[in-house]
């Protein structure tokens, strides 16, 4: 009995180390095959631009495709998701943001995810304040004009977000609590519809990102009057901010890079690496500038600080705004 068990014992640990083998194997020989980003907003937008940037540098430092999936929807919990329930193995990563693993958390406690238990955090990759865009049509210069013109009339002027508990949704509603007005909120599928219904007058401002806003103030389609960062915002140095008339606003849009829980630490180890070599690079650097967007290379422990300290400060904002989530 004793040698039989003993045999079986050997058997299971043989077993066991076996098993253990490719795992082991596959880590140490990472990357071997392709990798996927999943962007959990559609494919132009903001996020997707920052991903692409990165992944062409990250294809060309680990020597495999990095591909861009966008899979937008539901506020860009879909995406989140489906990186979520991958393989931990490396192979799929995902593009954090701040609507994602802020917004989101902080207004909507009941998801289909944890920011903090389902993911590795890796590197913040870029940050940048977006911009207060208004219809020429306005007699509307600045920040302040917007809110006399909005105290003038009340429950009048709408202004548009690409959904629902995104960072452009949340800054409108700061607009109307620190300016003391009401304006209606229009939710799109995308900021490129809002945009649209801008040119058209059929919304009175938006809060965009400055790639998609710049191009067309430049042609007088829209005017842009301030951008949202605590600071001016150093690529746009000539636009005052909004908290230079409204103490207290900041709206800052930022992407950063996770990957699903239990992957392996020699693998978040070498991606760390990667992607902190790819964000200072200055060719990287030049073309997240050129997006109105400054880079960061971050420790896993920065960047899960940094999560956490967003997350509480948009948890306290979330008692003073007028932001229902479904």
């Amino acid at each position: 009995m004793t040698l039989t068990r003993h045999y079986l014992l050997c058997i299971a640990a043989a077993t066991v180390t076996v098993l253990a083998l490719p795992v082991t194997g596959s880590a140490q020989n990472y990357p071997s095959r392709p990798v996927r980003i999943i962007v959990s907003f559609p494919t132009g937008g903001a996020s997707d631009t920052v991903a692409r940037i990165l992944a062409s540098s990250l294809s060309e430092q680990i020597r495999q495709p990095v591909i861009v999936d966008a899979r937008p929807g539901g506020s860009g919990v879909i995406g989140v998701e489906i990186a979520k329930n991958a393989l931990p193995d490396g192979y799929t990563l995902l593009l954090a943001t701040v609507n994602t693993f802020a917004l989101l958390p902080a207004f909507k406690p009941k998801l289909p995810y944890d920011p903090d238990k389902d993911f590795v955090a890796l590197s913040r990759v870029a940050s940048g304040s977006d911009v207060m865009a208004v219809h020429p049509s306005l007699a509307v210069a600045t920040v302040a004009d917007l809110v006399k013109l909005a105290k003038a009339r009340p429950g009048q002027l709408n202004y548009g977000s690409s959904g629902n508990g995104t960072a452009q949704h949340l800054g409108g509603e700061m607009f109307n609590l620190l300016a003391g007005v009401k304006t209606v909120h229009v939710p799109y599928k995308g900021v490129v519809l809002a945009l649209n219904d801008l040119f058209a007058g059929q919304l009175q401002f938006i809060i965009a990102s400055p790639i998609f806003v710049m191009p067309h103030a430049k042609t007088g389609r829209i005017k842009v009057i301030a951008t949202t960062g605590a600071k001016r915002n150093p690529l746009l140095p000539e636009l005052p901010t909004v908290a230079d008339v409204l103490p207290g606003f900041e709206m800052t849009a930022w992407q950063g890079m996770v990957v699903p829980a239990k992957t392996p630490a020699v693998i978040v180890n070498k991606l760390h690496a990667e992607i902190v070599k790819a964000l200072r690079s200055p060719e990287v650097r030049e073309l997240l500038a050129k997006q109105a967007n400054t880079a960061h290379a971050e420790s896993p422990a920065e960047f899960t600080a940094f999560i956490k300290a967003e997350r509480e400060r948009f948890t306290r904002i979330a008692g003073q705004v007028n932001i229902t989530l479904d």
